[in-house]
């Protein structure tokens, strides 16, 4: 239990999902940051519930590789990192906040793919398969899921008092370095996917 709980923390990844937060609330009021915080956690535990009960069979259905599910996963993740990187100009980004609700801020990219990312999707797939676990077990996973994903949400809830205190300078300066962590954690999915692949 205690391995796929440190599996699960990985790849959830509670701490690396703050940059992304920060990236998303930019700009709110922290009334507005904690409801995109809560909504995101709930999605993406819906998410993650959702590839527990169905996903293996799904991606069979669609014949569909695993290591290709993650590969695409990673270069959302690339591309959301780069916007986070460059940034836009303050008018694109003002006329950007009036078109974007809070719940689409929390469903991506926040809940997607970076709480619930590619490696979470596959690594809750593998210790729920119906042929090794219990129906029991199954359900133990499923509540350490939501243990970890309310971590991530203490996490973001303090994050929005960091805002708080920065300014929007500083969590710029923050979003565009984080920027460069998250295209590098990206770029390693990617490459380990296809190290797979090519290792067979």
């Amino acid at each position: 239990m205690f391995t796929e709980i440190v599996k699960l923390w990985v790849v959830i990844d509670p701490i690396g999902t703050l940059p992304v937060f920060l990236a998303v609330t930019a700009g709110l009021s922290a009334a507005a940051a904690r409801a995109v915080a809560i909504r995101g956690t709930l999605v993406a535990f819906g998410v993650l519930v959702f590839f527990v009960v169905g996903g293996q069979v799904l991606l069979t259905a669609m014949e569909i590789a695993l290591t290709s599910f993650e590969i695409a996963g990673n270069i959302v993740l690339f591309l959301f990192a780069l916007t986070m990187i460059f940034g836009e100009s303050k008018l694109e980004e003002d006329e950007k906040l009036l078109r974007t609700s809070d719940l689409e801020r929390a469903v991506y990219p926040l809940a997607i793919p970076s709480i619930a990312s590619p490696g979470a999707m596959l690594t809750v797939m593998t210790v729920t398969d119906n042929s090794r676990f219990s129906l029991r077990e199954q359900a133990e996973t499923v509540l350490q899921v939501a243990g970890i994903l309310a971590i991530t949400l203490v996490l973001m809830l303090g994050a929005s008092r960091i805002i708080a205190l920065i300014g929007n300078a500083g969590a710029s300066v923050i979003s565009r370095v984080m920027g460069l962590i998250l295209a590098s954690v990206a770029v390693d999915g990617i490459v380990k996917a296809l190290r797979t692949v090519i290792v067979g």
